[in-house]
């Protein structure tokens, strides 16, 4: 005699939402990994770019 029943999902929701179902977390400064490759170039630019206009401006304030 073959089995009847192949697949139930009978009480998973509860059980799911009495733990809370919950998001994913996110991080402040997601990892670029998969990202476009003329971006991540351009941003590495800009990065330096804005150290350098930060450590200005913290020479000149500190005169």
């Amino acid at each position: 005699m073959s089995k009847s029943k192949n697949h139930t999902n009978h009480n998973q929701t509860r059980k799911a939402h009495r733990n809370g179902i919950k998001k994913p977390k996110t991080y402040k400064y997601p990892s670029l990994k998969g990202v476009d490759a003329k971006f991540r170039r351009n941003h590495k630019h800009a990065l330096h770019g804005t150290q350098k206009a930060l450590a200005a401006k913290r020479a000149e304030e500190a005169k």
